[in-house]
């Protein structure tokens, strides 16, 4: 394999390649989208669940898992930076085809379950201010989403939708507001807190799941290709390297922040007041009640539908850009339809199926929480995947991942492995 030119004639991505003054969120890349997507309906759901159920008892698990996200998601950006090609082409040249096919099927039906429940609860979100039917709801917002994937530029796209996602602070703003016990905060933060029940084990699952969900892996992977695509004469280097790593632990942390936030507000808000099981919209979007009072549907609505039009596209995009590259179709979601037929049929497909599960009738609620717990099943092999991939000195050369990427990537596919099994054997 050729040594890759160590000095780029240009910095990869423009928009990062200065991390710090003026235009900070202007400029970062791939990773604050990535970061914003894992804040999605089903991350949203599940941190409300897990504060409103165990308080702030599984509060440390925000902390634990950003550096084992941000090892997961440097690895798959890195993989992409260096060879050109998103993680399944990656994985179809350098492993066997069975592997490729079951990391295929993995990521699909994780994504399309998610998808059907992001759906859903934006059209229950949406029943808080304007009573229509679910099922119409989830129809209008998955036509909305199809239109702007075929018509507008995912980066156009994107750059609007996450002005939506500034209502996500509003989870922030309510730890000023509400009575938050905040020694207590602190000392769930710093000291592990946890029992021995198939309950937490569950929590624990569904927080890791939608933490470090499989589609991030792909849509980090695609996005990465997508930038360098656009530098002509692109050569991959130390700068470029730590560019993405800046962009992606910024999209980490603004995730766990988040993160962090909804479970403290959940708990203080929530737990206190003795609701321990959200089934319904407003029961969720009661947590903003302290700081936005009878408008409290209107912040989560905002919320809700900002994230889901963001992370949907994602979550469909990921499927498609891992089948179409398993085929060897073209695939970016910059080509124009007619460009790439296959893909964007692949991207109908995907939401269309997510619109049929809605017809089963789960609670939108409950469908977030076991979206989150279906992430949480599928991601432990894929990440034994990147893991492999990311210390290929054939694939990568000298780029491959550092030491304590290799080990952060190690432990966090170990721990994702071993939650299922002791849930298995606790009580």
């Amino acid at each position: 394999m050729t040594e890759p030119i160590e000095k780029p004639r240009r910095e990869h991505h423009p928009a990062r390649k200065q991390l710090r003054g003026k235009g900070y969120f202007r400029r970062l890349g791939p990773g604050i989208v990535t970061g914003a997507a894992d804040d999605d309906p089903s991350g949203i759901a599940t941190y409300s669940q897990v504060g409103a159920a165990t308080g702030n008892r599984l509060l440390w698990s925000a902390p634990v898992l950003l550096p084992l996200a941000f090892a997961v998601q440097e690895a798959c950006a890195r993989l992409s930076l260096v060879t050109g090609l998103g993680l399944a082409g990656i994985i179809k040249q350098r492993l066997p085809r069975p592997i490729l096919y079951l990391c295929l099927a993995l990521v699909v039906i994780a994504n399309t379950v998610n998808i059907a429940a992001d759906l859903g609860s934006m059209a229950a979100a949406l029943q808080l201010l304007v009573p229509v039917p679910q099922l119409l709801g989830v129809v209008g917002f998955a036509a909305i989403i199809v239109v702007a994937e075929i018509f507008v530029p995912y980066h156009q796209y994107a750059k609007v939708l996450r002005w939506l996602c500034i209502s996500l602070l509003a989870y922030i703003a309510v730890l000023f507001v509400a009575d938050v016990q905040w020694d207590e905060v602190v000392r769930d933060l710093l000291i592990p807190g946890f029992t021995w029940t198939k309950l937490d084990i569950a929590m624990l699952i569904a927080l890791a799941g939608t933490t470090i969900s499989p589609y991030l892996f792909f849509w980090q992977s695609a996005e990465e290709v997508e930038e360098r695509h656009r530098i002509k004469n692109y050569r991959v280097s130390t700068a470029h390297i730590h560019a993405m790593r800046g962009d992606v632990f910024a999209g980490m942390l603004t995730g766990v922040i988040v993160m962090s936030a909804i479970m403290i507000t959940a708990s203080a808000t929530l737990h206190k007041n003795g609701i321990t099981d959200i089934q319904t919209a407003e029961q969720a979007a009661a947590a903003l009640q302290p700081i936005a009072g009878e408008y409290a549907g209107v912040l989560f609505l905002v919320g809700i539908v900002g994230v889901g039009l963001l992370s949907v596209p994602v979550l469909a995009g990921a499927s498609a850009y891992a089948i179409a590259e398993t085929f060897g179709w073209r695939e970016s979601l910059e080509k124009r339809p007619s460009q790439a037929r296959a893909f964007y049929a692949l991207l109908f497909v995907s939401i269309l199926i997510g619109l049929s599960l809605n017809l089963i009738g789960l609670n939108p609620m409950t469908f977030l929480f076991i979206a989150a717990v279906t992430n949480g099943l599928a991601a432990p092999i894929l990440m034994a995947v990147v893991w492999w991939l990311a210390n290929d000195k054939k694939l990568l050369g000298k780029w491959r991942s550092p030491l304590w990427s290799r080990i952060l990537l190690g432990i966090a596919t170990l721990a994702m492995a071993l939650l299922p099994l002791l849930w298995v054997l606790a009580p």
